[in-house]
């Protein structure tokens, strides 16, 4: 199974066309499956003095959503450009007003970010769009995934559900891998990992526990503007990752059998060893220990069998460091 890779452009780019699209060309270039936004529609999900989240507190969050919001014509550009790299088009909405947005644009895939996990009308409405769902779990315990699961479900089996944790930056300490595996036998779906440590060290661990698609924040420089650049990842980084999924996905998916080892018999020849004369031996003399050692190469009597050497009497004269064959005894 092939992990798919999201790069989460999110709101870096700062309510940029041009920055926007940018983003995504590096990130087909970086080898994302898929491309994923934010869509924020100020009036519609957040009051004017709603707080800022800790590790951002640049402008005030109504005023930042306004400013960086997409029209419908720009969005509409960004799906075009989705189709022309050919890479699939996400986003995730924080209202209903943004997923009528989205349908109307023609979104591939939703994402519910982990703040709107209890938000069960919104999780209805993308549900009823019938498309593939991937919901984050960071800020939610059992109870409220649970029901936001089977409130998805109701309406919609193509759910993934997605390991997080939401601290910007996480520790490895609390990234839960071990919660992704309760999720696969908790719900018997695909199981994904958003990840928001500052490494890929926790994708690749992801993806060898069976991880259906891996999710991490993409920005083309780190001093850019925003709530998400100081923690997301570049070009570079995003492109080390998928090259690194692609090479574990490769190792998982072809078994070896031990048994099977018959491409080394050139190179075991080379390592092993053999009963060798460690003097000469004269033909008909009765072999004793002094007179053997072992040595490379590994095309001679192995050297388990010395002791059955040991006794036997040399057909012919064997020279000082000759490798010892069973022809050459009796």
């Amino acid at each position: 199974m092939t992990t798919q890779t999201i790069a989460e452009i999110g709101m870096n780019h700062d309510g940029s066309l041009g920055n926007a699209c940018k983003m995504m060309e590096a990130a087909h270039e970086a080898g994302a499956d898929i491309v994923k936004f934010q869509t924020h529609i100020a009036e519609a999900e957040t009051t004017k003095d709603a707080p800022m989240p800790p590790y951002f507190k640049g402008e005030k969050r109504f005023d930042y959503f306004k400013r960086t919001a997409f029209t419908k014509d720009q969005w509409g550009i960004l799906r075009d450009r989705c189709k022309t790299l050919g890479v699939s088009f996400m986003s995730s909405p924080f209202s209903v007003e943004a997923v009528e947005l989205l349908e109307d644009v023609g979104v591939e895939y939703y994402k519910v970010p982990s703040g709107e996990v209890t938000n069960l009308p919104l999780l209805r409405e993308i549900a009823k769009t019938g498309k593939p769902v991937f919901i984050s779990s960071g800020m939610s315990n059992w109870s409220e995934l649970d029901e936001a699961v089977a409130e998805i479900l109701k309406l919609n089996n193509k759910l993934t559900v997605m390991q997080c944790t939401s601290e910007y930056p996480c520790d490895y300490a609390v990234v839960g891998l071990n919660v992704m595996q309760e999720m696969k036998e908790r719900y018997r779906l695909p199981v994904g990992f958003s990840d928001h440590t500052l490494t890929n060290y926790a994708s690749f661990a992801a993806t060898v526990l069976g991880a259906s698609v891996i999710e991490r924040h993409f920005t083309l420089s780190h001093r850019l503007y925003g709530s998400d650049a100081r923690h997301s990842l570049e070009p570079e980084q995003f492109s080390e990752m998928v090259q690194g999924i692609r090479a574990i996905e490769l190792m998982l998916g072809h078994r070896i059998d031990k048994n099977q080892i018959d491409s080394f018999a050139e190179m075991k020849t080379v390592f092993q060893k053999s009963v060798v004369a460690l003097q000469e031996i004269p033909a008909g003399s009765i072999i004793v220990p002094r007179m053997l050692a072992i040595k490379k190469p590994g095309t001679g009597i192995p050297p388990k069998y010395i002791e059955n050497v040991i006794g036997k009497k040399a057909r012919k004269t064997i020279r000082p460091d000759q490798v010892i064959f069973w022809e050459d005894v009796e």
